[in-house]
């Protein structure tokens, strides 16, 4: 039975996820959400059997069965992400699920939309090297909402304690590597997105999700400085701008899924 549940819940994070690829690609275009898909280069309306979340980006090879023209890669790797993490948070709340569903649905809903919008804000910021503020002023309402009404174990309204309404202090040493650096070591999006990230997972959650996010962006700046030397890759050196944003998103999802807890505090 968990396992039916498991491979549902991981469907609907990819169908969810293909509607988050129309979000990053239309927002701020002047596009509406709604009306039928299109190939971006010839314009031909997609079929459904080309719309089908991941599947269909395999079945064609990467390119448009029209024009033939590639795909990124980015649509497929959203659905994943987002398929992988509505699957990760069923297995992070399966106890609700059989115990109350109510409670589930109530805490499954508030953290599937927290992380898909963390999603978006990601893809956005790998495509644009910006994260936009009115998505990180969207998610902040609404994890500073989620501290009177969800714990890590659901929905449970109550009164945050001073640690969880401290969390948005990991801000500040992001805000003070933006002054020092004038905007070259890290972007004033990224404090303000840590702010959302601080209340939607405490202070002793954020600051392990930020270890993680510095971590990992080490371990990718120095592969990717690795691999600049390869004439075949191209050249990626110090120089390159990398968005931090990722990191810091998979620090949080990291910290939260697996309840981190790097600091006694």
């Amino acid at each position: 039975m968990i396992l039916t549940f498991t491979i549902t819940f991981f469907v609907l994070g990819l169908v969810i996820g293909s509607f988050l690829n129309v979000i990053i690609c239309r927002y701020n275009t002047g596009k509406s959400l709604g009306g039928k898909s299109a190939c971006m280069s010839c314009q031909n309306k997609l079929r459904w059997y080309e719309l089908v979340p991941l599947f269909s980006f395999v079945a064609l090879q990467g390119r448009c069965k029209t024009c033939k023209t590639k795909i990124s890669i980015a649509y497929p790797l959203v659905e994943l992400a987002t398929g992988l993490i509505f699957l990760a948070l069923f297995l992070k709340f399966k106890n609700l699920f059989f115990i109350n569903t109510f409670i589930f649905t109530v805490t499954y809903a508030y953290y599937a939309i927290m992380f898909s919008l963390l999603v978006v804000i990601t893809a956005y910021d790998l495509r644009h090297k910006i994260i936009p503020d009115a998505l990180s002023f969207i998610f902040g309402i609404l994890a500073f909402a989620g501290l009177f009404l969800f714990t890590s174990y659901g929905f449970y309204p109550h009164i945050p304690s001073v640690s969880e309404f401290s969390g948005a202090v990991i801000a500040l040493p992001l805000t003070l590597f933006w002054l020092i650096s004038r905007g070259t070591w890290m972007g004033l999006g990224d404090a303000k997105l840590a702010i959302g990230i601080g209340w939607l997972l405490g202070l002793s959650g954020a600051l392990s999700g930020l270890v993680i996010a510095f971590w990992s962006g080490a371990i990718v700046g120095i592969c990717l400085v690795v691999l600049s030397k390869n004439r075949k890759i191209g050249k990626m050196g110090m120089k390159s701008e990398i968005p931090f944003a990722p990191f810091l998103v998979f620090g949080a999802f990291v910290a939260f899924i697996f309840e981190l807890n790097f600091f006694v505090i």
